[in-house]
């Protein structure tokens, strides 16, 4: 069965192999395999984005990201996600937004994954009535949080490519956090910890202009930074392979329910033990004492970057090259979007003879 794939990413974030968000890396990636398997791909993103496959392309805004900018971009994607539908004959449309719900198609099959803590998704939208929308988690941990009487289909694991991050070189004496500036994050404790251990650390990441991002870096993390804990800004994907494959370790001290953590399985596939707080499925991607350690507070932190020169780097790329395979990622969403497929035709079938 050859497909029709219309993925459509957050109108605020662009999409490419340099994106920076989750979300955004997963829809990339599955754009490029759909076109490496002859599939159609068409992504729904806004300027600045990239794609394998065919990009109906949004406008980006450029100014303060209120409400105002939400709205306005949500238009712009609703509008550019009928066009799709118009112009080509769509077999399944996928969206990766937390705001799915304002540009959701009415009709016609639908995957909504679920990249954010189910919790700071809209009241009800948990609870599809269609039987031609499905919801899904990223991990058995966000599952296991969704609230009673939702209705997602078995989560689809992350994963990563493995052979693409692969970049052997000697592990040199600073730490990296790899993640969005804003306070759920929680960087200014990487960079306290990461004083108190006397470990140099580099910060790469993106402050979108949220106001409260803004003001965080402004409050909490610029005046923290010295010269040998230093913010590098956004990282494209092979400046981000570099500093993985030469870090000491990877520092996650994010403070929110982490769904999945992409960048903790990155950090393993380039042989990178992970330091982090034992929120939301961390626990299920590092394994304490052996690929990195789960730590409670700053002090633990600073303990463990320092320790972690001591684990084996290549127990770390053999763990991810057991459990965070890309293609078995690839896989699940090939068969979800094959079933919706189906259903969708046996659906046109049941109208048409109607």
């Amino acid at each position: 069965m050859t497909l029709t794939v219309l993925n459509v990413a957050y109108p605020l974030a662009p999409v490419g192999l340099d994106a920076v968000g989750g979300a955004e890396q997963v829809l990339s990636m599955l754009d490029h395999a759909l076109v490496r398997q002859g599939h159609q791909s068409i992504v729904v993103a806004c300027r600045g984005s990239s794609a394998a496959g065919t990009l109906v392309e949004t406008p980006a805004e450029t100014g303060a990201l209120d409400e105002t900018a939400k709205s306005r971009a949500q238009d712009a994607h609703r509008a550019a996600i009928a066009a799709a539908r118009a112009r080509w004959p769509i077999d399944v449309v996928h969206l990766h937004g937390i705001d799915f719900d304002a540009y959701l198609p009415d009709d016609g099959p639908t995957l909504v994954t679920l990249h954010l803590p189910l919790a700071w998704y809209p009241a009800g939208v948990l609870s599809p009535a269609r039987e031609d929308l499905w919801l899904h988690a990223v991990s058995e941990a966000q599952q296991a949080t969704a609230p009673a009487g939702s209705r997602l289909i078995a989560p689809i694991p992350n994963g990563v490519d493995v052979n693409a991050l692969a970049d052997p070189r000697s592990h040199r004496n600073f730490a990296l956090v790899l993640s969005r500036i804003c306070r759920e994050k929680g960087i200014h404790l990487a960079i306290d910890a990461a004083k108190r251990a006397g470990v140099p650390l580099a910060i790469g990441g993106q402050i979108y202009p949220y106001r409260t991002h803004v003001q965080y870096f402004a409050e909490d993390v610029e005046p923290r930074l010295d010269r040998r804990r230093r913010f590098l800004g956004p990282l494209g994907f092979f400046a981000k392979r570099r500093l993985l494959n030469a870090a000491r370790c990877l520092v996650i001290p994010s403070l929110a329910a982490e769904t999945s953590s992409l960048v903790a399985m990155e950090a393993l596939a380039c042989g990178t033990p992970v330091v982090a707080f034992p929120n939301g499925a961390l626990p299920n991607v590092v394994e304490h004492g052996k690929t990195g350690f789960l730590v409670n507070d700053i002090d633990e932190m600073a303990i463990a970057i320092d320790a972690s020169a001591d684990l084996d780097n290549e127990t770390c790329r053999a763990e991810a090259r057991d459990r965070f395979s890309l293609d078995r990622m690839v896989s699940a969403y090939m068969d979800a979007y094959r079933a919706l497929a189906k259903l969708g035709d046996s659906r046109a079938r049941l109208g048409a003879a109607g």
